[in-house]
């Protein structure tokens, strides 16, 4: 299994540390972490092999190894596929889920409660917008290719990632203005990097289907 580092998360810690949130930032990275052994848990589970893990200015990524034969199986395989893929995004959001629900029940001072909620529950919110690759694009985009088949899949997700993305972005200035938090402005920047760099993917890949489908 490959390993990388964005040394973006250098800048982000840089900048916590600054405004004197760097406490929250440990603990939000912690916990993403425990969302990625969520992910990789149900992959493992579910018969994938792992093959890169990334440590990211906002948590941790792991990608599973996929060859040729997997794209090129019948249809009712590749939906058990594309199943597959689903659930292993579930399985992060829902790892966190899972300790809101065990913090709930556990005898912590308010502090450290708050503390562990505030971190999961924005883990939450923030891996299940439907902005694509985080989770809940790619639950979005793994119903759309069993429903829809692949292309349709690809070009719905890229149109839904940017009208989401432009609602958070104007939500977001909204925080920053009132809560003056450069973290915030920080956090969109990554989603606007995330989705230009996936779209530039998309373009390519459209270029394919129209080519092939001239010939």
């Amino acid at each position: 299994m490959r390993f990388r580092i964005d040394l973006k998360i250098f800048l982000f810690i840089l900048v916590f540390y600054i405004t004197k949130q760097i406490e929250i930032y440990a603990m939000i990275m912690f916990f993403a972490i425990l969302h990625e052994f969520g992910h990789l848990a149900a992959g493992l589970l579910l018969g994938m092999k792992p093959e890169k893990l990334e440590i990211m200015p906002y948590g941790v990524a792991i990608s599973f190894q996929l060859t040729p034969k997997d794209y090129n199986k019948k249809i009712k395989c590749g939906n058990l596929l594309e199943l597959k893929k689903i659930l292993v995004a579930i399985a992060g959001p829902l790892t966190n889920i899972v300790i809101i629900m065990l913090v709930l029940h556990m005898n912590l001072n308010v502090f450290d409660s708050l503390l562990i909620l505030y971190s999961n529950v924005l883990l939450v919110l923030f891996n299940l917008l439907p902005i694509y690759p985080l989770d809940g694009g790619r639950i979005i985009k793994g119903i759309l290719h069993i429903s829809l088949g692949k292309v349709k899949a690809e070009k719905y997700t890229n149109r839904l990632s940017f009208v989401v993305l432009m609602m958070v972005t104007f939500a977001a200035s909204i925080a920053i203005y009132l809560a003056e938090n450069i973290a915030i402005f920080l956090i969109i920047l990554v989603l606007w990097g995330i989705f230009i760099k996936e779209d530039r993917v998309f373009e390519r890949r459209n270029k394919i289907y129209e080519l092939l489908e001239k010939s």
